[in-house]
């Protein structure tokens, strides 16, 4: 009986292939390869989630670039508009710079045409004196007092080369360099000469302070 049982369960080990160490090995190497399989899977769809967050990055920083750009170009274009306006501005503020003074000098040619007109009909000598006198006080007033033009008397006063311009020079009784006589008046703009006075200088007897020192 026992030699039977023993022989049948011979006849049934290979027909169960689950209990051979063979199979017991292949049923390890698939279990092994199906949780490998897992992990990659899942450090794959990771990969992909951090592609999509590095396209979306770059998509947004090429926007703000893009928005940067436009900005630069504008603010340039404003730039060089306002650099032209400025020039422009500047050009214009040159070339009329003068137009109030040469509009108060057009009403002064009024009044001399005046006058010779008024001396050519009269031939009044003492008329066309006094026109042309009240003319260049008018005319001296208004460069005064609109335009801080003065001018400066130098006869008599100490020789200043800053001021006077010698045309000629004569000895004299002096102990330092007068002007002697006033050949063309100076003028001064505010507190800056802007025409030297021409002017005759006496200076110091060179005889006379020969005597004095010996």
């Amino acid at each position: 009986m026992s030699k039977h049982a023993h022989k049948k369960n011979d006849t049934d080990t290979p027909e169960n292939p689950g209990s051979t160490p063979e199979a017991a090995s292949t049923a390890e190497a698939g279990a092994a390869t199906r949780s490998t399989e897992a992990p990659r899977a899942e450090a794959g769809g990771e990969g992909l989630a951090v592609l999509a967050e590095k396209d979306e990055l770059i998509a947004k920083l090429q926007e703000e670039v893009s928005s940067l750009k436009d900005q630069y170009l504008r603010k340039l274009a404003d730039y060089e508009n306002f650099r032209k306006r400025m020039f422009r501005e500047k050009d214009e503020a040159v070339g009329y710079a003068n137009s109030q003074l040469l509009s108060d000098l057009v009403g002064v040619l009024d009044d001399f045409d005046r006058a010779v007109k008024s001396s050519e009909s009269s031939r009044d000598f003492q008329s066309l004196h006094d026109g042309v006198a009240m003319i260049h006080r008018s005319l001296l007033n208004t460069l005064e007092t609109k335009y801080a033009l003065s001018r400066y008397d130098s006869q008599g006063e100490p020789f200043d080369p800053n001021k006077h311009e010698a045309m000629m020079s004569v000895e004299g009784e002096c102990d330092e360099p007068v002007v002697a006589e006033e050949y063309v008046k100076g003028y001064m703009l505010k507190d800056r000469v802007l025409r030297s006075a021409k002017v005759k200088v006496m200076m110091p007897n060179k005889a006379a302070g020969a005597a004095e020192t010996e």
